[in-house]
């Protein structure tokens, strides 16, 4: 029953620590591990959207007007968290001086740049999602579902990777929780078998699925890497960045394996 417990409380303190779901204020909650909870953290919030995706499906025919209401609510369950860092990571890397550009990020004020990326991500999710509206319903809804799950991937791999920039900042127990790859392993395979069920569950063929499993996992590993590139490490704000920007490159570019 103790190890039932703690794991309850890991599970909550990480849908605590990562969305707005409400969780009761007396209920004890450990956030030590809540990184490598986040992969699991986007499955939930796959399921809440895949959920109003198909009571919108049922209800309403606009494909753009489910993909905004879908992408609102994505933003919404996290309360812009990891938007907010790819904000945040924008203006910074707007900073010419790469010495200025770790104070820039920590301004709270958002600038142009900032406003400017927010766009390209909300623009790039609803357009995507806009275009899998016109995919059979069981196909939307795995995208919906595995998409969120793949961006919180993408973010324990930086972590994993890179080092941390920010010794006393917020997401220094991140790294202390993703020390290493293997910490990631668990949710690949998760989300690998995924696909598999997929495949099992849908006209969809192994080669359509291993070439969106492909595209996630590269998108993945290529945006971590750039902040760092850019940066030399990461921080809680690119944390959010790779969140985001794998989940608006995802979306797009698995259409592809949807074409003709």
């Amino acid at each position: 029953m103790e190890v039932i417990r703690r794991v309850v409380q890991h599970g909550l303190g990480a849908i605590a620590f990562y969305t707005c779901i409400p969780i009761p204020s007396h209920w004890t909650l450990q956030f030590r591990f809540a990184a490598r909870l986040a992969p699991w953290v986007g499955l939930l919030i796959g399921v809440l959207l895949l959920v109003v995706n198909t009571g919108l499906h049922a209800l309403y025919g606009s494909a753009l007007t489910r993909a905004v209401a879908i992408v609102l609510l994505w933003v919404g369950l996290t309360g812009g968290l990891h938007l907010d860092g790819a904000m945040d990571t924008a203006d910074g890397l707007a900073v010419t001086d790469p010495t200025r550009r770790l104070s820039a990020m920590t301004d709270s004020q958002t600038g142009a740049f900032g406003a400017m990326s927010a766009i390209a991500i909300l623009l790039l999710k609803v357009a995507a999602l806009t275009d899998f509206m016109t995919q059979p319903l069981i196909y939307q809804n795995m995208m919906i579902l595995l998409v969120p799950a793949w961006g919180r991937w993408a973010q324990q791999l930086a972590i994993a990777r890179y080092s941390y920039l920010k010794p006393t900042g917020k997401g220094a127990f991140h790294k202390a929780a993703i020390p290493s790859m293997t910490q990631c392993l668990p949710a690949y395979g998760l989300l690998l078998g995924l696909h598999l069920l997929w495949v099992v569950m849908t006209p969809l063929s192994l080669l359509q699925s291993a070439a969106i499993a492909v595209i996630g996992t590269a998108i993945a590993s290529l945006t971590g890497a750039w902040f760092n590139f850019c940066l030399g490490g990461h921080t809680g704000d690119t944390y959010g960045a790779v969140v985001e920007w794998t989940e608006a490159l995802m979306l797009p570019l698995s259409l592809l394996a949807f074409t003709p």
